[in-house]
């Protein structure tokens, strides 16, 4: 049986449960993450047989066993209701099983850092023979090199050192029980069985399971969707936790989801996905304003139709000089049905109550918008040196 940690207690709310990554525990890797988020869920962990707070295996698993396993703690701790998920690595893998042996109680999930298919089977074979011969510590360098961004373990050794104290702890025996499990993992031909909504976050600098490896799960599944974080490796949820949290809350919160739904078809998914990859400590609470008032309670209001608050977004922004969003929502008034010839008679308007210049400076922005958006999108930053710059 799999040992549950508590990260928020909330028995009136949606159940959120937390999968670890193989040779950590569940606290040691997500409980600074868990403290981040906003949104109101019951959060509970799970640690690996062996690893954490979890007994050693009493004999060997597969990744559907510990599937069954948390369907089993969430049905003991919300019997008969859907739960969200989220997980990393091995964790991630489990989500996948989850969709889809039990696609009637998972509501959505995060999968982080992991893959369809994780390495080779003769990889995960090869390691788990290395720690049956020479004992856990054998791994620990190499785990060092594969876990962390480079230079993380320099600037933030206290959480680094933590993680590694879980490895250092795990039951050797449990670990090469969980390399076998991930040796025998493969459902990248049953991605398109999962129905549920999934965000795949990717550490830029991930070694074991690469962008590659989440931009597949977000490709294979019906409603996937992917984000890259710059300065993570493999453990996204300690490396990041402040993102990785807001990722979750747009994710699992109905209101930020709601938010983050507009926002993505109004400005397009490459911009938006940008932006939110680009999110720092710092940005994340206006982010969140953005999202959840701008985009679900403003944009989303019956009384009038987007093009018609394009219009009105247009003048304001050209009114007030904002000319680092101009273009973007130039974009997305094109979206929201705005014709090129629309847009223009808007602009000409602008120079009349607006004044030239500022319709002047609107039109050359438009004509190169309008002339190839698809270079201009690609070529407009996700995230400026001010914190207004983009998140609107």
């Amino acid at each position: 049986m799999l040992t549950a940690t508590t990260f928020v207690e909330a028995a009136d709310r949606p159940l959120l449960l937390l999968g670890p990554s193989v040779g950590t525990s569940v606290e040691a890797l997500w409980a600074r993450c868990a403290g981040r988020l906003y949104g109101r869920y019951h959060v509970v962990g799970w640690d690996l047989p062996g690893q954490g707070r979890s007994a050693p295996a009493t004999g060997p698993f597969t990744v559907a066993d510990l599937a069954a396993e948390v369907l089993a703690l969430a049905e003991r701790i919300r019997p008969g209701e859907a739960f969200g998920y989220a997980g990393d690595s091995l964790g991630g893998a489990v989500g996948l099983q989850l969709l889809l042996d039990a696609p009637e109680r998972v509501t959505g999930a995060v999968l982080l850092c992991t893959g369809a298919r994780i390495g080779t089977a003769q990889m995960w074979h090869d390691r788990a023979n290395l720690v049956r011969a020479e004992g856990i510590g054998a791994v620990v360098d190499g785990s060092r090199d594969r876990w962390f961004a480079p230079g993380f373990a320099g600037r933030q050794p206290e959480i680094a050192e933590v993680l590694l104290d879980a490895l250092r702890g795990t039951h050797p025996e449990s670990y090469a029980r969980s390399c076998e499990a991930l040796a025998e993992f493969d459902v990248r031909d049953r991605l398109a069985e999962i129905a549920a909504p999934v965000l795949a976050v990717a550490g830029a600098h991930d070694k074991p399971t690469p962008p590659d490896s989440l931009q597949a799960i977000a490709d294979g599944v019906l409603h996937g969707r992917l984000v890259v974080l710059d300065g993570v490796a493999h453990l996204a949820p300690a490396e990041n936790p402040e993102v990785v949290a807001f990722l979750l809350d747009q994710h699992f919160d109905e209101v930020r989801a709601a938010g983050i739904a507009v926002r993505r078809e109004v400005l397009g998914p490459a911009h938006v996905d940008r932006a939110t990859a680009g999110t720092t400590a710092f940005t994340r609470d206006f982010q969140d304003l953005i999202t959840r008032y701008a985009w679900n309670e403003i944009w989303t209001r019956p009384g009038l139709e987007r093009r018609d608050r394009s219009l009105i977004t247009l003048t304001a922004l050209i009114a007030l000089g904002h000319d680092e969003e101009l273009a973007m929502h130039v974009r997305a008034a094109r979206t929201n049905g705005l014709s090129d010839d629309e847009i223009k008679e808007l602009i000409l308007q602008t120079a009349i109550y607006c004044g030239v210049p500022a319709a002047n400076t609107a039109f050359r922005i438009a004509q190169r918008v309008l002339s190839d958006p698809a270079t201009e999108a690609a070529a407009t930053p996700a995230t400026g040196t001010t914190a207004v710059e983009e998140p609107k």
